[in-house]
């Protein structure tokens, strides 16, 4: 058995460098073709989030196929090699699959006890099966990871206290405004930590429900589920004048709101305070 984990996380890299290092869009099927070409590498996965991106490989040699790896990650995003070396981690064979069950079992998150990560590994295992990347050995692995950290979630208490970043957000605006029923919410993406905000707002009572999204479609669908309304990213602006609380979770490079931007939608609202919760990662 020669499994080799490859990566980077919250902890080894800054949010810049696993930016740049994502598998996002049609990059991920690109990525998955390109690094199961590479020689020696005969099964792949690719797990892309917010808080990391790593590599789950059946391998001829995995020194050599780490330095593969390697020079894929630098030639496929831009990258100086040399750049990789302080923020990428790897693991070997047994110490591999322990690190794949307790990256499944959410005990190597941000969050321990954290629900989205298995449902990010299902989908990243799904994907590279649909694109036939895997074979009998991850298959299994990638299996038993899932079915262990399902038993894990069902059979402790670690996810009894977990909260994710979009669960603190709208907890922290409970803190500043007791009944979030009366107050007017807008959310400026429509990703993962978008959609779990909506739906912790929705629990919370909230009925008035704002999403501007750079995909207005993808906005309007979110919108709809949660009995909201969508408007246009470039309108979202002119919307925060009669909004209380805005959740922003984009994946844009730079900043949607400046500060110049700010003391005119202030003014306009003539000084009544907005509550703004940043939690783009």
């Amino acid at each position: 058995m020669n499994i080799l984990v490859v990566g980077v996380n919250h902890k080894t890299a800054d949010l810049d460098v696993r930016e740049n290092l994502a598998f996002n869009g049609p990059k991920l099927e690109d990525g998955l073709v390109r690094l199961k070409s590479i020689s020696g590498i005969k099964e792949a996965v690719i797990l892309s989030t917010c808080n990391r991106v790593e590599m789950y490989a059946n391998v001829d040699n995995p020194q050599k196929a780490y330095e593969s790896i390697k020079d894929f990650l630098s030639e496929f995003h831009g990258i100086e090699r040399d750049s990789l070396e302080t923020a990428l981690y790897t693991h070997e064979d047994t110490n591999a699959v322990k690190h794949i069950f307790r990256v499944a079992a959410s005990l190597d998150s941000m969050v321990v006890g954290e629900p989205q990560i298995l449902g990010q590994i299902k989908d990243a295992f799904e994907f590279s099966l649909r694109k036939k990347a895997t074979g009998i050995l991850l298959n299994k692995l990638m299996k038993k990871a899932i079915s262990v950290a399902k038993r894990i979630r069902t059979e402790t208490k670690i996810a009894e206290n977990a909260v994710s970043i979009s669960f603190a957000a709208v907890e922290l605006a409970k803190k500043i405004f007791t009944d979030l029923s009366t107050k007017s919410f807008m959310l400026l993406g429509a990703g993962e930590m978008v959609e779990l905000a909506a739906r912790h707002l929705t629990n919370s009572g909230v009925r008035d429900v704002i999403v501007a999204n750079r995909t207005y479609e993808t906005g309007c669908e979110l919108a709809k589920e949660f009995n909201g309304r969508a408007v246009r990213f470039e309108d979202f602006m002119h919307e925060m004048v009669n909004t209380d609380i805005v959740i922003c979770s984009t994946g844009a490079s730079k900043y949607v709101l400046m500060k110049e931007q700010m003391q005119k939608i202030i003014k306009e609202r003539k000084h009544k305070p907005v509550f703004i919760i940043d939690i783009s990662v």
